[in-house]
């Protein structure tokens, strides 16, 4: 049993969750290869690794498609129509507001946004956390705020978090009203100096970090090789995994089987623990459709690392010598640090 917890941040101060959080994107429909039986194993299992009074904090999006469609709610509508039971042991994260994939914290967009949510995820569980899924540049992060809180006390969610957003913004929003989570790409192959501006701002206002892909999109794994994956995985586009990128990035983290075998933890667990180390108010974020992975990923949360191995791994992300972006269009298209 995963007997590590994290409070969350915010106005979710009073809500425990596993140290371990589990992304749901890779399921239906980015990926079709695991059927409705697989993913729902692979979400109870990680509820049922927590201990009493803790929920897991899963995290989903309102565009996780190939085709930019709710089919990512739509399983969770079946998942709770199944599981109804299961509804209180999950905190559960959405993001939204992309108009086509610009951001849109209009007022109209946002709830347009909000109630095609509650349409795809059904009656048999509501959106605990809100993210608009990039800031809005076209409007003050203090008017979209403003628009979050009225969509909030209307009863559409219950509380606010934001995603890719910098230090200055979080700070500024957080003035209008607090904000639970921030939702931000944290891994040996992702620590850049707004990474540590935002989670150390985080702290001092009592937010979650939401750290998303923590093994580095599973190339930090050591278990994927690129060649293997379908021609339409996603990973293809990124410049980070192109082949004259790819070689040069796995040697920066050369290391990691000598200390995954010292210590007797996987590859992907170790690189959790690490982001877990940055502080009690970050929660790692890997995403698993299958019940074995969820089930190492959580295990992660107990992990103890030593401040030799901190130190070590400390040194990899400090180093910067990762060749490619993270994103597949760059931080201004992908609209990243807003």
């Amino acid at each position: 049993m995963t007997a590590n917890i994290a409070h969350l941040g915010g106005t979710a101060s009073n809500v425990v969750v596993g140290r371990v959080a589990h992304g749901l994107m890779m399921m239906p429909g980015y990926s079709q290869e695991s059927s409705d039986e697989v993913c729902f194993a692979s979400i109870k299992a990680g509820v049922d690794a927590l201990p009493a009074g803790a929920k897991r904090f899963l995290n989903a999006g309102e565009f996780y498609s190939k085709t930019r469609g709710t089919e990512n709610l739509e399983l969770l509508n079946r998942f709770y129509t199944t599981h109804p039971e299961y509804a209180d042991g999950t905190f559960l994260s959405v993001k939204g507001a992309l108009r086509g994939r610009e951001p849109d914290c209009s007022m109209e967009n946002l709830r347009k946004s909000v109630l095609n949510i509650q349409r795809a995820l059904g009656p048999n569980k509501k959106v605990d956390l809100y993210e608009p899924a990039r800031i809005d540049r076209t409007v003050s992060i203090e008017a979209a705020m403003e628009n979050l809180v009225v969509l909030l006390k209307e009863g559409h969610f219950s509380h606010i978090g934001l995603s890719e957003c910098s230090a200055e913004t979080l700070r500024r929003a957080h003035a209008v009203y607090p904000v639970t989570a921030v939702e931000i790409e944290v891994s040996l192959w992702a620590y850049e100096a707004e990474t540590k501006k935002v989670i150390e701002t985080a702290r001092e206002l009592g937010v979650s970090v939401i750290a998303y892909s923590p093994i580095g999109k599973g190339m930090l794994s050591g278990k994927i090789n690129i060649a293997d994956l379908p021609a339409d995985d996603y990973r293809h586009r990124f410049t980070r995994f192109k082949p004259e990128n790819l070689e040069h990035n796995l040697s920066v983290v050369s290391v990691l089987p000598e200390l995954t075998a010292k210590k007797g933890v996987t590859q992907a667990q170790l690189a959790i623990a690490w982001v877990a180390a940055l502080g009690p108010h970050v929660i790692p974020l890997p995403g698993s459709s299958k019940a074995e992975r969820t089930l190492e990923n959580c295990a992660a949360g107990d992990i103890q690392l030593s401040k030799d191995e901190i130190t070590a791994l400390n040194a990899i992300a400090e180093a910067g010598e990762v060749r490619g972006d993270r994103m597949a269009g760059g931080p201004e298209v992908e609209h990243l640090w807003g």
